[in-house]
């Protein structure tokens, strides 16, 4: 069913005509909003939803990749590989994804998670660590699988940096490369100049791609900023479930490029009904929302997985949580520093004088 749009777009919209893929993450970033909690049973309702709505990508894995279950990162109700399984069986369509960090996933769960029927792997590294995800990235092709460099934490490099660490990975065989907002830090004309390095740094080969979260409240803005300036395919989660304040709502920003006159081949009204009729049923009392906490993240850069993290260690500790993302953010910590949350959290609630670490 093609949805109709109230007013429609301008022929002087940048987007309009433009072909505009959807990645859904509501299975793999939505994970951090469950505390990794999805059941086979859940994978298997939300998937077919997704399917059935015309996305283009379903990621399906732990909120921390392939090997994310832990007791760093929260274990997992259930296994990657089954989830992934019973994703598979339900699509139609769709390509299936998993995330994986070099350092969390190992190349033995790339290949098991090949096995399982995935199609894409998105290989993630901090902004400026791209070399760590050479031999994943050159094994992922070995496999036959279209493969993804995900740039984490963005914000943290400039977008020439980010534009030399793209170049990494597309050496290394990445087919599309991201801008990945992981602390919703970004503003608009941020990932603009982002974006605008990436295409200039790699060239017309490499397809270019938006992550957003939305701890500013700038999700959708921001993945609509990075298409305006080349990216082809765009991240969202159902309902915005995600790290955080979430991402960049799925439905809303399709509803958004229907405006713009993109093509996303979505029934945008079908999504909507995933969004609000599963999604929302599955995950109620657990949907993020743009709370104190969560706007502290992308005010001081910090991982948008930090959130529950630093809320229980402000509650055993006794410290104001807003103290400890502050202090983080001067730390400029990254994704797998959890550790110093507890760090940050016993010197002050010792009463120490924190210092630049």
């Amino acid at each position: 069913m093609e949805t109709p749009v109230i007013g429609g777009p301008r022929s002087t919209d940048p987007l309009a005509g433009r072909r505009i893929e959807i990645c859904d993450t509501t299975l793999r970033d939505g994970a951090h909003s469950m505390s990794h909690q999805f059941t086979v049973e859940n994978v298997e309702e939300i998937t077919a939803g997704l399917d059935a709505a015309g996305i283009d990508v379903i990621e399906v894995t732990h909120g921390d990749g392939l090997g994310g279950s832990s007791f760093n990162y929260g274990f997992g109700r259930c296994d990657d590989i089954d989830l992934l399984g019973a994703a598979r069986k339900q699509i139609t369509r769709a390509k299936l994804a998993a995330l994986l960090l070099p350092g969390i996933g190992t190349i033995h769960q790339l290949r098991q998670a090949a096995d399982a029927g995935i199609d894409v792997v998105r290989i993630a590294t901090h902004c400026t660590e791209a070399d760590i995800a050479i031999q994943h990235l050159k094994a992922a092709k070995e496999l036959g699988l279209e493969t993804v460099g995900f740039l984490m934490l963005s914000h943290m490099t400039s977008p020439e940096g980010l534009g030399e660490q793209a170049t990494i990975m597309a050496e290394a065989g990445a087919d599309t490369v991201y801008v990945v907002d992981s602390a919703g830090a970004l503003l608009p004309h941020q990932v603009t100049e982002r974006t605008a390095a990436l295409r200039a740094a790699l060239g017309p080969g490499i397809r270019l791609g938006m992550h957003a979260h939305n701890n500013l409240g700038c999700g959708v803005a921001n993945a609509l900023a990075a298409a305006e300036a080349g990216a082809a395919i765009l991240d969202g989660s159902a309902h915005g479930l995600g790290a955080g304040a979430g991402n960049a709502a799925t439905e809303v920003l399709v509803a958004a490029l229907d405006r713009a006159g993109a093509e996303t081949g979505v029934d945008t009204l079908g999504l909507l009904d995933v969004a609000e009729d599963v999604v929302a049923r599955i995950c109620a009392g657990k949907l993020p929302s743009l709370d104190r906490g969560s706007v502290l993240l992308g005010y001081a850069g910090i991982y948008s997985s930090f959130l529950l993290h630093t809320r229980r260690a402000a509650e055993r500790y006794g410290v104001a949580e807003a103290d400890i993302f502050l202090e983080l953010g001067r730390r400029r910590v990254v994704g797998g520093q959890e550790d110093v949350i507890i760090d940050v959290a016993i010197e002050l609630a010792a009463g120490r004088t924190v210092t630049q670490k």
